[in-house]
């Protein structure tokens, strides 16, 4: 009976360990390398949570309604390794996001990289499909 009892816990241990795999996705699971997206908006939140950062971006349609897109960056501490900080971008700034858009079709992309006023680019650090552009430093 102890011996089962053992078991069964030990099997539990195991199963329960395993749930922070099932969280974390890879690019291929949610967003679409066939899909890629060039979205220029104004920056009306940042988020820099683990285990990815998130850029909420107000995009004009052309019919001039404005549509908000969710732009996942890589990990704080990567953008902060490339040289971005939350305080980078003021809210209400426009910037250009280059990157890939969710498989669903929802108004979510997976980011590569994010051009400033000016010019200024940086790799957002995130998981897709490529490195580093090849101008980054």
């Amino acid at each position: 009976m102890k011996k089962t009892s053992n078991l069964t816990l030990a099997a539990f241990g195991v199963l329960f360990s395993a749930f922070p795999l099932f969280a974390h996705h890879a690019f291929a699971a949610e967003f679409d390398v066939n899909k890629p997206v060039k979205l220029q908006g104004a920056v009306v939140k940042i988020e820099m949570v683990n285990p990815h950062a998130w850029f909420h971006v107000a995009v004009k349609e052309p019919d001039g309604t404005t549509t908000e897109w969710l732009i996942e960056g890589g990990s704080p501490n990567a953008l902060i390794r490339h040289g971005f900080t939350k305080s980078s971008i003021p809210i209400g700034t426009e910037v250009i996001f280059e990157g890939y858009q969710a498989k669903d079709g929802s108004h979510r992309a997976n980011g590569r990289d994010i051009t400033f006023p000016g010019g200024k680019k940086i790799f957002l650090g995130s998981s897709g499909p490529e490195g580093p552009p090849s101008d980054a430093k």
